[in-house]
Protein backbone atom coordinates (compact mmCIF):
# COMPACT_ATOMS: atom_id res chain seq x y z
CA UNK A 1 0.00 0.00 0.00
CA UNK A 2 1.57 3.25 -1.14
CA UNK A 3 -1.11 5.63 0.06
CA UNK A 4 -1.17 4.95 3.82
CA UNK A 5 -3.11 7.56 5.77
CA UNK A 6 -4.12 8.03 9.37
CA UNK A 7 -7.60 6.92 8.41
CA UNK A 8 -6.65 3.63 6.73
CA UNK A 9 -3.47 2.58 8.52
CA UNK A 10 -5.30 0.14 10.83
CA UNK A 11 -6.91 -1.62 7.87
CA UNK A 12 -3.56 -1.67 6.07
CA UNK A 13 -1.94 -3.32 9.09
CA UNK A 14 -4.57 -6.05 9.10
CA UNK A 15 -4.14 -6.51 5.35
CA UNK A 16 -0.45 -7.24 5.85
CA UNK A 17 -1.23 -10.30 7.99
CA UNK A 18 -0.93 -13.65 6.23
CA UNK A 19 -3.87 -15.86 5.36
CA UNK A 20 -2.63 -18.71 7.55
CA UNK A 21 -2.21 -16.63 10.73
CA UNK A 22 -3.65 -18.21 13.88
CA UNK A 23 -7.23 -16.85 14.19
CA UNK A 24 -6.80 -15.95 17.85
CA UNK A 25 -3.57 -14.08 17.09
CA UNK A 26 -5.35 -12.21 14.32
CA UNK A 27 -8.16 -11.25 16.71
CA UNK A 28 -5.86 -10.13 19.53
CA UNK A 29 -3.37 -8.25 17.37
CA UNK A 30 -6.12 -6.62 15.34
CA UNK A 31 -7.83 -5.35 18.47
CA UNK A 32 -4.55 -4.24 20.05
CA UNK A 33 -3.43 -2.25 17.03
CA UNK A 34 -6.89 -0.80 16.50
CA UNK A 35 -6.94 0.52 20.08
CA UNK A 36 -3.34 1.78 19.85
CA UNK A 37 -4.07 3.69 16.66
CA UNK A 38 -7.32 5.08 18.07
CA UNK A 39 -5.51 6.15 21.26
CA UNK A 40 -2.79 7.99 19.31
CA UNK A 41 -5.40 9.83 17.26
CA UNK A 42 -7.63 10.61 20.23
CA UNK A 43 -4.86 12.32 22.23
CA UNK A 44 -2.98 13.72 19.20
CA UNK A 45 0.16 11.95 20.39
CA UNK A 46 3.29 14.03 19.74
CA UNK A 47 6.72 12.78 18.66
CA UNK A 48 8.15 13.82 22.03
CA UNK A 49 5.46 11.92 23.93
CA UNK A 50 5.97 8.83 21.75
CA UNK A 51 9.73 8.97 22.34
CA UNK A 52 9.17 9.35 26.08
CA UNK A 53 6.92 6.30 26.08
CA UNK A 54 9.44 4.20 24.15
CA UNK A 55 12.22 5.29 26.52
CA UNK A 56 10.04 4.31 29.50
CA UNK A 57 9.53 0.81 28.08
CA UNK A 58 13.26 0.49 27.33
CA UNK A 59 14.11 1.39 30.95
CA UNK A 60 11.51 -1.12 32.13
CA UNK A 61 13.29 -3.81 30.15
CA UNK A 62 16.75 -2.70 31.26
CA UNK A 63 15.94 -3.01 34.98
CA UNK A 64 14.23 -6.39 34.63
CA UNK A 65 16.06 -9.63 35.35
CA UNK A 66 15.26 -13.14 36.61
CA UNK A 67 14.43 -11.76 40.07
CA UNK A 68 12.90 -8.39 39.19
CA UNK A 69 10.00 -8.42 36.74
CA UNK A 70 9.33 -4.75 36.08
CA UNK A 71 6.98 -5.46 33.17
CA UNK A 72 4.81 -7.59 35.46
CA UNK A 73 4.81 -4.73 37.96
CA UNK A 74 3.84 -2.31 35.19
CA UNK A 75 0.93 -4.56 34.28
CA UNK A 76 -0.04 -4.69 37.96
CA UNK A 77 -0.06 -0.94 38.58
CA UNK A 78 -1.98 -0.27 35.36
CA UNK A 79 -4.70 -2.64 36.56
CA UNK A 80 -4.19 -4.99 33.61
CA UNK A 81 -3.13 -7.96 35.74
CA UNK A 82 -6.20 -7.65 37.93
CA UNK A 83 -8.48 -7.13 34.95
CA UNK A 84 -7.23 -10.34 33.34
CA UNK A 85 -7.81 -12.13 36.66
CA UNK A 86 -11.36 -10.84 36.90
CA UNK A 87 -12.14 -11.73 33.29
CA UNK A 88 -11.02 -15.31 33.91
CA UNK A 89 -12.27 -15.83 37.49
CA UNK A 90 -14.89 -18.51 38.01
CA UNK A 91 -17.47 -16.84 40.22
CA UNK A 92 -18.35 -20.01 42.12
CA UNK A 93 -14.79 -20.52 43.39
CA UNK A 94 -12.37 -18.37 45.37
CA UNK A 95 -11.49 -15.24 43.39
CA UNK A 96 -8.11 -15.07 41.79
CA UNK A 97 -5.79 -12.14 42.38
CA UNK A 98 -2.46 -10.91 41.05
CA UNK A 99 0.57 -13.20 41.07
CA UNK A 100 2.88 -10.23 41.50
CA UNK A 101 6.50 -10.01 40.37
CA UNK A 102 8.12 -11.70 43.38
CA UNK A 103 7.00 -15.34 43.29
CA UNK A 104 9.82 -17.90 43.31
CA UNK A 105 9.18 -21.34 41.85
CA UNK A 106 10.38 -24.49 43.55
CA UNK A 107 9.43 -23.68 47.15
CA UNK A 108 10.56 -26.39 49.60
CA UNK A 109 8.00 -28.84 51.04
CA UNK A 110 6.34 -27.61 54.23
CA UNK A 111 4.64 -30.13 56.50
CA UNK A 112 1.03 -29.50 57.50
CA UNK A 113 1.47 -27.41 60.64
CA UNK A 114 4.97 -26.39 59.55
CA UNK A 115 6.59 -23.06 60.36
CA UNK A 116 7.76 -20.25 58.05
CA UNK A 117 8.49 -17.68 60.78
CA UNK A 118 11.86 -19.07 61.74
CA UNK A 119 14.23 -16.54 63.27
CA UNK A 120 12.16 -13.48 62.40
CA UNK A 121 10.56 -11.26 65.02
CA UNK A 122 6.92 -10.23 64.94
CA UNK A 123 3.48 -11.49 65.95
CA UNK A 124 3.00 -15.21 65.39
CA UNK A 125 0.31 -15.96 62.81
CA UNK A 126 -1.41 -19.34 62.66
CA UNK A 127 -3.12 -19.82 59.31
CA UNK A 128 -5.18 -22.80 58.21
CA UNK A 129 -8.11 -23.78 56.07
CA UNK A 130 -9.58 -26.41 53.78
CA UNK A 131 -8.98 -26.75 50.06
CA UNK A 132 -12.35 -27.86 48.74
CA UNK A 133 -14.51 -28.02 45.64
CA UNK A 134 -17.62 -25.98 44.94
CA UNK A 135 -19.77 -28.67 46.59
CA UNK A 136 -17.83 -28.23 49.82
CA UNK A 137 -15.95 -31.53 49.55
CA UNK A 138 -12.29 -31.48 50.64
CA UNK A 139 -9.69 -32.08 47.93
CA UNK A 140 -6.93 -34.55 48.69
CA UNK A 141 -3.54 -34.12 47.03
CA UNK A 142 -3.88 -30.40 46.32
CA UNK A 143 -0.61 -28.47 46.37
CA UNK A 144 -0.67 -25.13 48.17
CA UNK A 145 2.24 -22.82 47.32
CA UNK A 146 2.46 -20.14 50.04
CA UNK A 147 4.61 -17.01 50.20
CA UNK A 148 4.70 -13.56 51.79
CA UNK A 149 6.95 -10.68 52.77
CA UNK A 150 9.23 -10.64 55.77
CA UNK A 151 8.47 -8.17 58.62
CA UNK A 152 10.63 -5.56 56.86
CA UNK A 153 8.15 -5.53 53.96
CA UNK A 154 10.52 -7.26 51.52
CA UNK A 155 10.20 -10.55 49.68
CA UNK A 156 13.20 -12.85 49.75
CA UNK A 157 14.00 -12.07 46.11
CA UNK A 158 14.38 -8.38 47.09
CA UNK A 159 16.40 -8.88 50.25
CA UNK A 160 19.99 -10.21 50.31
CA UNK A 161 19.69 -10.81 54.07
CA UNK A 162 16.97 -13.44 53.55
CA UNK A 163 17.46 -17.00 52.36
CA UNK A 164 16.18 -17.73 48.85
CA UNK A 165 13.04 -19.47 50.10
CA UNK A 166 12.47 -17.41 53.22
CA UNK A 167 8.69 -17.19 53.85
CA UNK A 168 7.98 -19.71 51.08
CA UNK A 169 6.52 -23.18 51.50
CA UNK A 170 4.69 -25.88 49.55
CA UNK A 171 2.09 -28.06 51.27
CA UNK A 172 0.14 -31.05 49.98
CA UNK A 173 -3.27 -31.70 51.44
CA UNK A 174 -4.37 -35.02 52.91
CA UNK A 175 -7.85 -36.60 52.80
CA UNK A 176 -9.24 -33.75 54.92
CA UNK A 177 -8.04 -31.12 52.41
CA UNK A 178 -6.38 -29.15 55.18
CA UNK A 179 -3.46 -26.78 54.88
CA UNK A 180 -1.96 -25.24 58.02
CA UNK A 181 1.19 -23.32 58.86
CA UNK A 182 2.63 -20.69 61.15
CA UNK A 183 4.34 -17.52 60.06
CA UNK A 184 4.73 -13.92 61.12
CA UNK A 185 1.98 -11.37 60.53
CA UNK A 186 2.48 -9.89 57.02
CA UNK A 187 2.89 -6.12 56.75
CA UNK A 188 1.78 -3.56 54.20
CA UNK A 189 4.58 -2.48 51.87
CA UNK A 190 5.47 -0.29 48.91
CA UNK A 191 6.14 -1.89 45.56
CA UNK A 192 9.59 -0.94 44.18
CA UNK A 193 9.82 2.72 43.25
CA UNK A 194 13.53 2.91 42.33
CA UNK A 195 12.85 2.25 38.63
CA UNK A 196 10.44 3.29 35.87
CA UNK A 197 7.38 2.40 37.96
CA UNK A 198 8.50 4.93 40.56
CA UNK A 199 8.59 7.57 37.82
CA UNK A 200 5.08 6.51 36.82
CA UNK A 201 3.79 6.92 40.38
CA UNK A 202 5.38 10.35 40.74
CA UNK A 203 4.00 11.58 37.41
CA UNK A 204 0.49 10.34 38.23
CA UNK A 205 0.45 11.52 41.86
CA UNK A 206 -0.10 7.96 43.10
CA UNK A 207 1.18 6.07 46.14
CA UNK A 208 2.96 2.72 45.87
CA UNK A 209 1.43 0.91 48.86
CA UNK A 210 -0.11 -2.55 48.97
CA UNK A 211 -2.16 -3.90 51.89
CA UNK A 212 -0.59 -6.79 53.77
CA UNK A 213 -1.48 -10.22 52.42
CA UNK A 214 -0.69 -13.90 52.08
CA UNK A 215 -0.13 -15.36 48.60
CA UNK A 216 -1.39 -18.76 47.44
CA UNK A 217 -1.13 -20.85 44.29
CA UNK A 218 -3.37 -23.90 44.61
CA UNK A 219 -3.34 -26.78 42.13
CA UNK A 220 -5.14 -30.14 42.05
CA UNK A 221 -5.80 -32.74 39.37
CA UNK A 222 -9.14 -32.17 37.70
CA UNK A 223 -9.42 -28.56 38.89
CA UNK A 224 -8.50 -25.15 37.54
CA UNK A 225 -5.42 -23.71 39.21
CA UNK A 226 -5.98 -20.78 41.56
CA UNK A 227 -3.59 -17.85 42.01
CA UNK A 228 -4.77 -15.59 44.80
CA UNK A 229 -3.98 -13.61 47.94
CA UNK A 230 -5.91 -12.83 51.11
CA UNK A 231 -6.05 -9.56 53.03
CA UNK A 232 -6.87 -8.63 56.65
CA UNK A 233 -9.96 -6.47 57.10
CA UNK A 234 -8.16 -3.91 59.28
CA UNK A 235 -5.38 -2.98 56.84
CA UNK A 236 -5.16 0.79 56.12
CA UNK A 237 -4.56 0.18 52.40
CA UNK A 238 -7.38 -2.32 51.87
CA UNK A 239 -9.42 0.20 49.85
CA UNK A 240 -6.50 1.67 47.90
CA UNK A 241 -4.31 -1.23 46.83
CA UNK A 242 -1.96 0.15 44.19
CA UNK A 243 -2.20 -3.04 42.11
CA UNK A 244 -6.00 -3.42 42.43
CA UNK A 245 -5.79 -6.93 43.90
CA UNK A 246 -8.46 -6.82 46.63
CA UNK A 247 -11.77 -8.69 46.17
CA UNK A 248 -14.60 -8.92 48.70
CA UNK A 249 -14.24 -12.68 49.16
CA UNK A 250 -10.47 -12.39 49.74
CA UNK A 251 -10.85 -10.24 52.85
CA UNK A 252 -10.41 -12.14 56.12
CA UNK A 253 -10.21 -11.33 59.83
CA UNK A 254 -7.38 -12.02 62.23
CA UNK A 255 -8.55 -13.52 65.50
CA UNK A 256 -6.66 -12.34 68.57
CA UNK A 257 -5.89 -15.53 70.51
CA UNK A 258 -4.98 -15.47 74.22
CA UNK A 259 -1.69 -16.67 75.64
CA UNK A 260 -1.71 -20.35 76.49
CA UNK A 261 -4.20 -21.32 73.79
CA UNK A 262 -1.78 -22.35 71.04
CA UNK A 263 -2.94 -25.74 69.70
CA UNK A 264 -1.12 -29.03 69.26
CA UNK A 265 -0.12 -30.34 65.86
CA UNK A 266 2.13 -27.47 64.80
CA UNK A 267 5.90 -27.17 64.61
CA UNK A 268 5.67 -24.32 67.14
CA UNK A 269 3.37 -26.18 69.55
CA UNK A 270 4.69 -25.83 73.09
CA UNK A 271 6.89 -22.88 72.08
CA UNK A 272 4.33 -20.03 71.85
CA UNK A 273 3.58 -18.63 75.29
CA UNK A 274 2.33 -15.20 74.27
CA UNK A 275 -0.86 -14.10 72.52
CA UNK A 276 -0.93 -14.80 68.79
CA UNK A 277 -3.07 -14.27 65.68
CA UNK A 278 -5.15 -16.85 63.90
CA UNK A 279 -6.92 -16.89 60.55
CA UNK A 280 -9.09 -19.62 59.03
CA UNK A 281 -9.57 -19.26 55.29
CA UNK A 282 -10.90 -21.95 52.94
CA UNK A 283 -9.80 -22.09 49.31
CA UNK A 284 -12.42 -23.24 46.79
CA UNK A 285 -11.34 -24.71 43.44
CA UNK A 286 -13.47 -25.03 40.33
CA UNK A 287 -13.48 -28.26 38.34
CA UNK A 288 -11.99 -27.98 34.90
Amino acid sequence: MRNVTKDNITDVFMGYMGDDVNPRLREVMGSLVSHLHAFAKEVNLTHAEWEQGIAFLERTGDISDKERHEFVLLSDVLGLSSLVDMINTQSEGTSSSVLGPFHISGAPPLDIGGDMKGRFEGPVLLSEGIVKDTDGEPIEGATVDIWQTAPNGLYSSQDPDQDTYSFHGLQTTGPDGRYAFTSVKPVEYEVPTDGPIGEFFEACGRHAWRPSHLHFIVKADGFKSLVTEVFPDDDPYLDKDTVFGVRDDLVMSYQQMPAGSFPDGFALSGQVDEAYLRVDFDLVLVKG
